[in-house]
Parts: structure tokens; C-alpha cells; sequence
């Protein structure tokens, strides 16, 4: 990141809506929110490979960020007034990049394994911790998650497509980017009106590229309607939730909370799929969610410090 004010917690918070469903959203705590959210990203992901062999990769995209764009503009309705140049320049940034992260992904999943994509992906929070942090036990607790997450990927990825662990590694840099700016986003706007805006943005750099690759199959009744299931999965719930929890928690502690979405996945993948967890994977879960316990724990413990301590 381009310095550490990029990425510094802010001590400010977005107007609280009077009554609508984020306030009640954030009333599960940041930690509860992108639990939430990575829960509800795997089950899209899956379904969303379900879809690849009807729309392709592309397509996939181009259908997720559509649908979720149309959701939110409807839920949302947001201002399109009164936003100063920064604000709109934040957004526009906000969508390439939410856009950019979902379409370098599903390159990935559509040349190697769900796991090893997720787990490639993930670095790039990984790597944002660091950076962003202050404090050198969040290294530690970064470095912990990132033995898990190798751990979990087998210890090595040399059998894997070239193009694809790209794709991944490409893909993990835009996400520590999504972080950063969905902060910024949700600071400059109100409830998820910046996300909104974004995800629109996103979606109109993304469709012409789906209708190149999937043309009119992204019509059938099917496909749209598994798109829109992926949307709402994979984007509409995970990004709300995240945003709101970027507003209470700094993006060092949400980047090391990120690591625990490939044991979501492999979690999830015993308890719907009935895949069998092997001693390693199991210590390579443990390990992350050791290494995100710790880094929350750190916070709150840093969060009381600041609360005892008497202003001058």
C-alpha cells in the first residue's frame, strides 16, 4: 500500500441508519460480520462453479456483479449527490478493483482447485496485515495464519497451472486493495451507498466481457437465475457485511481474519460434501484460527488500553 495512512483504522463512523437493516446487521459485532460473510462466500462459491460449465468464467462474473449491482441500487437507492470529486474517484477505484478481484478468481478456479485457489488468494491479506499494521505481534499472528494456509494447500504448489496460480496470486493482490478501499468506501459513505455505486461500476466494466465469452447463453432462464444466487452469496451479503465491519475494525485485523476462509471452505466442504479432513488439514485450520483469535484479541486488548488511559 502506497502508505500506512491508507490503511489506518479511522476513528470516525458512517451516520447510523434510523432503522434499516444495517444497523441491525451491525449490531452481531465486526467479527460476527465477516464470520458471516465468508460463510456465505463459500456457499456461493460453490455454486458458482456449479454455473461455469453454462456461462464460462466470465460470464460468471459478469452475472454476479449484474445482479448484485441491480439488488443493491434497488435496497440502497443511493444519493448521487453531494459527493465531492475524492468521494466519487474513491468509488469508481473501489468498483475496478471489486471487479478486477472477482474476474482474476474465477480465471483461477476455472484452471485449478477451489482449495489451492482460495488458499493462494488469501495471501494477499496476508501480506496486508503486515504492511498495514503498527504493532510486530500482528506479524506473528500473520505469520502463524500463513503457515496454516500453506499447510492447508498441501505445503506446495509446483503440480498446479501455471496461469491459474497467477490468476490466484493476482487475485489476492486485489483483494488487500478491496479491503483498503472498501474502507475508504464505507468512511465517505453512508449505510452501503458506496457499494452500491461501486458494485455498479464493476458490473458495467465486466458485462461486455461476459457477453463476449457467454453471449446469449447468459439469457437462459437458469443461468439467470444461479447468477443471481451467486450474486446475492457471493457479493451482496459478504460485501455489505464487510463493509460494515471495515467501519469498527482496522484492516490489519480484517486481513488476518480473511485467512480463515479456506478452512471455511475445507469446513465446509466436510460438513455439505462429506470430504474427509486429514490430520494435516485439521492442524492447518487450527493454526489459522489460532493466528485470527490472536490478532482479534490483540485489538480489543489495544481498544482497552486506549479506553483507561485519560486523555491530556
Amino acid at each position: 500500500m502506497s502508505t500506512p495512512s491508507a490503511t489506518a483504522p479511522s476513528t470516525q463512523h458512517a451516520p447510523a441508519p434510523p432503522g434499516g437493516a444495517p444497523s441491525r446487521l451491525g449490531s452481531f459485532g465486526p467479527v460476527g460480520l465477516v464470520l458471516a460473510g465468508g460463510i456465505s462466500v463459500q456457499f456461493g462459491g460453490a455454486l458458482a462453479v456449479t454455473l461455469m460449465p453454462r456461462a464460462g468464467a466470465l460470464g460468471v462474473v459478469a452475472l454476479r456483479l449484474l445482479a448484485a449491482a441491480v439488488v443493491l441500487l434497488l435496497v440502497c437507492r443511493p444519493r448521487l449527490r453531494g459527493h465531492s470529486r475524492t468521494d466519487w474517484g474513491t468509488v469508481v477505484v473501489f468498483g475496478i478493483t471489486m471487479g478486477a478481484m472477482n474476474g482474476l478468481f474465477y480465471e483461477a478456479v476455472a484452471r485449478i482447485p477451489l482449495g489451492p485457489a482460495v488458499t493462494l488468494e488469501v495471501l494477499g491479506p496476508l501480506a496486508l496485515s503486515v504492511l498495514a499494521s503498527r504493532r510486530a505481534v500482528n506479524a506473528v499472528w500473520a505469520g502463524l495464519a500463513l503457515a496454516g494456509v500453506f499447510l492447508l494447500g498441501g505445503g506446495g504448489f509446483s503440480d498446479l497451472d501455471p496461469t491459474g496460480v497467477a490468476f490466484a496470486l493476482g487475485a489476492g493482490a486485489m483483494w488487500a486493495a478491496y479491503i483498503v478501499f472498501s474502507a475508504r468506501t464505507g468512511r465517505r459513505f453512508p449505510q452501503a451507498d458506496g457499494l452500491a455505486l461501486a458494485m455498479a461500476v464493476a458490473a458495467l466494466l465486466f458485462l461486455p466481457l461476459g457477453i463476449a465469452e457467454a453471449g446469449t447463453r447468459l439469457l437462459d432462464p437458469t443461468t439467470l437465475a444461479l447468477g443471481s444466487a451467486v450474486a446475492v452469496l457471493s457479493s451482496v451479503l459478504p460485501y455489505t457485511l464487510e463493509l460494515l465491519a471495515l467501519r469498527r475494525l482496522p484492516a490489519s485485523t480484517f486481513a488476518i481474519l480473511m485467512s480463515l476462509e479456506p478452512a471455511i471452505a475445507a469446513t465446509a466442504g466436510f460438513l455439505i460434501l462429506g470430504q474427509a479432513l486429514s490430520v494435516t488439514e485439521a492442524a492447518a485450520i487450527t493454526l489459522v484460527i489460532a493466528a485470527s483469535i490472536g490478532a482479534v484479541r490483540t485489538q480489543v486488548g489495544r481498544g482497552k488500553v486506549r479506553a483507561q488511559t485519560p486523555e491530556a
